[in-house]
């Protein structure tokens, strides 16, 4: 009995069992593999994740490929250049001219961007050109077959680039060539997806209105004048040539940059603001008025910081910048501050709807009625804007009715500067520290100019320094309308850049219909008439 116990005893060894007969088949069962404690480690990767990590394969590969080898070098005209896509958030073109800067131009809305790198200039081709003058009539055609072939032979060898490129990382990361072959299909999906939308976006008036960085942007004359944009533009490719000669004029003057060339028929107006006590501003001025060949300067005002007598001293240097400066009274500027200008011999203040004609453009304009250089705020400030605009209004209305319409009025705050909507063209203003640009519900253009002192001693208040903002604006001589405005941006207080861009009203345009000024008598109205040849006004 103690025997048997001892068998049946839980703790006792168990007989082994008898294996199956499976002899007569000739093999033994295999052992089942025991399921994953955790399944979920057992899974493969998540299908986003799968498709994510692709995507970033295809990315990178194409990028790579771009990189390495996908780039064209090219003649263009007299230059030999090289040309080369690269990814991009906001498309456009990038010419490099080194060592005199760049040119952005905002050509087309795509994921990839062309950088065209000139590379030198061919002494045997622009010698042709210097001893052969005429030949720049065919130059623009000649410049157009270079660049279509030389945008083709970039498009295919991009393509080869962004599926060499892109397969050859796939087979590094998957070890597939089945994956590898997929990401490469995809990078060239990628590729004509974008260049389809290059293509649909294309903008060839872009260089109507290019953005210049290095030295470049000291170099106005690179794309001419401009009463010759807006007259002489008729396609793409007369644009073009005209950027190529001006760039081989450019190399072949190494030593110094050219000047740019006054147009008897454009007046120029140096616009600025908002200078607040900074000496260096009239360097800037000044040398913007040598090389713009400037006629007129207009300060809207905030010249000073508190108009204290003691600051009066520095004002002194607008006596020296070369052209007559027209002047209205900032917030920060004290009735002491306008008597001390009007004793300077080149300046002209105007308030109170005051006119003067200079350059042949009439001027008006009215000071800031609110005096704060403290920054506080005056209970009904708002209001006392609205009545100085409404009181330049009223004195715009009444020389229009005599014949003698202001082509531009100058105000501070621009809530005055409302309120001359569809009494004058152009009404320009300061106040806000950065630039706006909108033409009003009655046609009046209101111009907003940033600081041209960035901001004075307020600069190192933020973060990052204010630019110093200025701008150009070209009038016809003849119609005294607006034809177009270069924006100049330079770097803050201890910063170096310099940007320099163009910008044309839409009814200049190539192919726009002129729209009439605001401030034009109606050929309906017999009671008044066209303005004839501008004559002082006191």
């Amino acid at each position: 009995m103690a025997r048997a116990r001892a068998r049946t005893s839980p703790t006792s060894r168990p007989r082994p069992t008898a294996p199956r007969k499976t002899k007569r088949l000739g093999f033994l069962p295999r052992p089942r593999r025991r399921r994953p404690a955790t399944p979920e480690l057992a899974a493969g990767p998540n299908p986003w994740v799968r498709a994510l990590g692709l995507t970033a394969v295809v990315l990178v590969g194409a990028w790579l490929g771009l990189l390495i080898v996908g780039n064209v070098r090219t003649p263009v005209g007299p230059m030999n250049t090289t040309m080369t896509l690269r990814p991009s958030l906001t498309g456009g073109t990038k010419i490099n001219i080194s060592p005199l800067g760049a040119l952005h131009l905002d050509s087309h809305t795509a994921p990839v961007r062309l950088d065209v790198n000139v590379d030198q200039l061919d002494p045997a081709r622009s010698q042709a050109l210097v001893d052969h003058p005429e030949r720049l009539s065919g130059l623009e055609d000649e410049v157009a077959d270079d660049v279509a072939h030389g945008t083709m032979d970039l498009a295919l060898r991009s393509a080869v680039a962004v599926v060499v490129g892109a397969t050859a990382l796939g087979l590094a990361v998957y070890r597939r060539p089945r994956r590898a072959l997929a990401a490469g299909g995809l990078a060239l999906a990628l590729l004509a997806a974008s260049g389809a939308t290059a293509y649909a976006t294309w903008n060839p008036k872009s260089v109507l209105e290019p953005r210049f960085s290095g030295l470049l942007s000291s170099a106005p004359s690179l794309v001419g004048n401009a009463r010759s944009i807006v007259t002489e533009f008729d396609v793409y490719q007369q644009e073009l040539a005209r950027l190529v000669t001006n760039v081989t004029k450019l190399y072949d003057v190494t030593s110094t940059l050219p000047a740019f060339q006054p147009d008897p028929t454009t007046v120029r107006v140096l616009h600025v603001s908002d200078i607040h006590l900074n000496p260096a501003s009239w360097k800037i001025i000044a040398s913007l008025v040598e090389q713009y060949k400037v006629d007129v300067i207009v300060d809207s005002g905030d010249t000073m910081d508190h108009g204290s007598a003691a600051e009066n001293g520095f004002l002194d240097p607008i006596a020296d910048l070369g052209a007559p400066y027209v002047w209205v009274r900032g917030n920060h500027d004290s009735r002491v501050t306008q008597r001390y200008l009007e004793g300077i011999d080149n300046v002209h203040v105007l308030d109170d709807g005051r006119a003067v004609t200079l350059a042949g453009l009439r001027f008006a304009g009215i000071g800031d009625p609110q005096f704060t250089p403290d920054r506080s705020t005056v209970p009904g400030a708002g209001a006392s804007q609205e009545e100085a605009g409404d009181r330049l209004t009223a004195a715009l209305l009444a020389r229009q009715a005599a014949g003698t319409p202001v082509d531009v009025a100058v105000v501070h705050e621009p809530s005055a500067a409302r309120r001359t909507d569809g009494a004058v063209p152009l009404v320009l203003a300061g106040h806000l520290h950065h630039e706006e640009m909108e033409v009003m519900e009655k046609g009046t253009r209101l111009r907003v100019e940033g600081s041209t002192g960035g901001s004075g001693l307020r600069a190192v208040e933020g973060e990052y320094p204010d630019p110093i903002q200025a701008s150009i604006l070209y009038f016809d001589r003849d119609t005294r309308r607006l034809q177009a405005w270069d924006e100049i941006e330079l770097g803050g207080l201890g910063l170096t850049t310099a940007e320099v861009s163009r910008h044309l009203p839409k009814e200049n345009q190539p192919g726009a219909s002129p729209v009439p000024s605001p401030s034009s008598p109606s050929p309906a109205t017999p009671s008044t008439r066209s303005a004839g040849p501008s004559t002082p006004s006191p």
